[in-house]
């Protein structure tokens, strides 16, 4: 007899890999597989992917299982080997993640390539444009025998669940027929055979709850005009009739979703918005017009979850005009007003979604004013506080997502003076003082972008305070420890333009020795590892203008060599590539250092080209503004060409009066004004080195300019005065 073919055991039927941006679509698919029954006839059959089950549970989704993790990599390549097969849910969001690329890439390397599923959200598979391209890399080429990515192209099996396409259902069905190495047409045919069962007593159900609804209501309308005596009869009948639409909405959606109804689930939401909306909000109770409201809301949430953007705007704004009349109704009523200015932001939040951010900061700033009315009324209130710290920051956002940085600032210092409230009052809520830290970083990134470099590293330095303490306190959470690392990094660099390089290279060096450990421990993290690659190129600049040439070039190798790696493993991640423009850069500037002119010339075209496509696309992202700035200055430096050489520099200069905001930021000044010295324009260099003086920047690298040009550079006592007084200041107060 003929034996069945050997399937190992896997601990997972399927790994999601995903880009966060598409978690609704991930927490649709896991809850469609991990709820998904067999069809009864087809449970038992023998398959090449092994006997098939009664039900596809457990699924990996690496977001939900690992939320107390301490190993962030290990687990996941754990989860990958113990899975059957891995479902990548594709979008041109996910297409740039180097997180799926690297759960991609890990699965491949197992030897489990045929096991591969695509899911298509959006975007299209091979576009050409990389906006468009929805897979990874590691989707589109094959491994060579060394598991390294080759140029040969691959075929991933897709389901395609966009609109005229496969669907969601059908898509689903596919990945599963995929799964179990089944035929799609057979699991479907069964399929609707069980769901023309079902549907026959689910829509027979909704039918008869909406006609008793429509009854009910109905009999509430004319009882509510026959008599005043029939008025709280009437009432209560409209409750009935309301608590019946909340059931359709609830469980009765619930249900629907079990069984893959979504067309049934649109059809009771849609009766259900007929239905409110067609109900009077006059000579009604409060009561039933706060349920009105919700219950809309809970519509809208519902349609934003299913990507249908604009209906759930409609639902939002249904749900709002209820909740703005019992709000001014009652306007010393907190929680009235909390209702309303939470229906606002959801619908800020949803244009935000839509990229529409005039309307999505015009939400916002209602829902501001509300709570600004109602706080007079509920100062002890704690939840509008913080609804109203939250509208600050995404206010913020909102502006520096326009380009307005200098706006920026003041919902920045108002979410400031909120968070440190909040602190005060429930000073054991991490959450709270993380958002305590995270306002003093936003106003010390506006404050360095402004040149006020004395108030940049006075808020670094209380940002730096939160986190170091949050890590102390939670040695186990990884996060926290990256992020403290990450402002005590900002810190050293920003002590550094001020003129401290050894008190901002020693806390780059403890920065760069704690990453080294956590690479160490954490070998499979690339998160860590990028850490280390950044702040170690970092260090070696510190380095190098200090004098420790020797040093610089030990740490930018072992930032090259880590970067490089990481680049071939995710060649679509923007961040990787900017951060190894930079660290070529830094490379670049050594060689000139060492007298290898051609050799620094060479790394310096190295890292314009990896930062070119990055500087078109996001032309004031400022992080690829400064490195390209300097890649161009060095180009400048080590070419043979004077014509070239000029019009490296006159680039330079081009880039920097581009920038629609920030422009006081002294790396962009002494760029610009080290280009312009060197053109011999030093009637417009002059005043950007007074502005330069006058912030106190004393940047080695600026110095050492102002030296080679035998120009005049005091230290500005004033500046220094105030950075004393800063320092006494934070001694004191820690």
């Amino acid at each position: 007899m003929r034996q069945p073919p050997a399937v190992p055991d896997y601990r997972y039927r399927a790994f999601i890999s995903y880009s966060h941006r598409d978690a609704s679509w991930a927490a649709w698919l896991h809850k469609a597989l991990e709820t998904y029954r067999v069809p009864a006839r087809l449970v038992g059959k023998q398959t090449a992917a092994g006997v098939t089950p009664r039900r596809l549970a457990p699924i990996f989704r690496d977001r939900d299982e690992l939320a107390s993790a301490t190993d962030l990599g290990a687990k996941v390549r754990e989860a990958l080997a113990q899975s059957a097969n891995l479902i990548v849910i594709c979008s041109p969001f996910s297409a740039a993640s180097k997180w799926v690329q690297e759960e991609v890439l890990a699965y491949k390397r197992l030897g489990r390539s045929e096991r591969i599923f695509c899911l298509i959200a959006d975007g299209e598979p091979g576009a050409g444009v990389q906006e468009q391209e929805c897979f990874v890399p590691a989707l589109r080429f094959q491994l060579d025998a060394q598991g390294g990515l080759t140029q040969v192209p691959a075929e991933p099996i897709a389901a395609d669940a966009r609109a005229g396409k496969d669907g969601p259902r059908n898509a689903k069905l596919k990945l599963i027929a995929g799964m179990l190495d089944l035929s799609f047409d057979s699991l479907k045919q069964r399929e609707l055979q069980r769901r023309n069962r079902r549907l026959s007593v689910i829509t027979a159900m909704a039918l008869t709850i909406a006609a008793v609804t429509a009854s009910l209501a109905i009999v509430a309308m004319h009882a509510r005009h026959a008599a005043v005596v029939a008025r709280a009869d009437a009432e209560r009948r409209q409750r009935q009739a309301e608590d019946l639409v909340d059931f359709m909405l609830g469980d009765l959606n619930d249900k629907l979703h079990q069984a893959e109804r979504l067309d049934i689930i649109e059809d009771v939401d849609d009766k259900a918005m007929m239905y409110f909306t067609s109900m009077p909000t006059t000579d009604v109770t409060d009561q039933v017009l706060a349920q009105r409201a919700k219950v809309l809301e809970k519509i809208g949430s519902v349609r934003q979850e299913q990507g249908h953007l604009a209906e759930a705007i409609a639902s939002y704004q249904a749900a709002s005009t209820l909740a703005s009349s019992l709000a001014i109704e009652a306007p010393h009523d907190a929680a009235r007003q909390l209702q309303w200015a939470r229906i606002l932001t959801f619908i800020g939040m949803t244009h935000w979604l839509q990229g529409q951010l005039d309307l999505a900061q015009d939400a916002f700033e209602k829902a501001r004013g509300v709570l600004l009315k109602a706080e007079p009324y509920a100062q002890q209130n704690l939840d509008l506080q913080f609804e109203l710290e939250m509208l600050d920051n995404d206010i913020g956002h909102v502006l520096e997502a326009r380009g307005q940085l200098d706006q920026a600032r003041a919902p920045y210092t108002s979410a400031l003076d909120l968070s440190g409230k909040l602190v005060a009052a429930q000073p054991n809520r991490a959450d709270w003082q993380v958002e305590l830290g995270g306002a003093h970083n936003n106003l010390g990134k506006l404050a360095l972008l402004r040149g006020d470099l004395v108030n940049a590293l006075a808020e670094y330095a209380s940002d730096n305070t939160i986190e170091s303490a949050l890590a102390s306190q939670h040695p186990g959470d990884l996060s926290q420890r990256e992020a403290a690392l990450t402002v005590q990094a900002i810190l050293g660099r920003t002590l550094a333009l001020a003129g401290a390089d050894d008190a901002g290279m020693q806390r780059m060096q403890q920065v760069v020795d704690t990453a080294q450990d956590l690479v160490k421990n954490n070998p499979d993290n690339g998160d860590f590892q990028q850490v280390l690659a950044r702040y170690a190129s970092q260090l070696a600049r510190l380095k190098r203008l200090n004098g420790d040439l020797v040093s610089a070039k030990v740490l930018t190798a072992q930032s090259l060599a880590i970067v490089t790696m990481l680049v071939k493993q995710s060649p679509t991640d923007t961040v990787l590539q900017r951060l190894h423009g930079e660290v070529l850069t830094e490379q670049s500037a050594e060689s000139l250092a060492s007298g290898h002119v051609q050799d620094a010339y060479t790394q310096a075209q190295m890292a314009a080209d990896a930062l070119k496509p990055l500087l078109a696309r996001q032309p004031h992202e400022r992080s690829i503004v400064l490195d390209s700035m300097a890649a161009q200055l060095l180009l400048a430096a080590t070419s043979t060409d004077a014509d070239a050489a000029r019009q490296w520099r006159l680039g330079v200069v081009a880039i920097a009066q581009a920038q629609p905001s920030g422009q006081g930021d002294p790396r962009l000044l002494a760029m610009e004004a080290q280009a312009l010295l060197a053109l011999g324009d030093t009637a417009k260099a002059h005043p950007l080195m007074k502005e330069l003086w006058n912030c106190g920047y004393r940047d080695a690298e600026w110095l050492a300019v102002m030296r080679r040009g035998h120009w005049t550079y005091p230290i500005n006592a004033a500046f220094q005065k105030q950075m004393l007084a800063q320092n006494q200041t934070n001694h004191s107060s820690s």
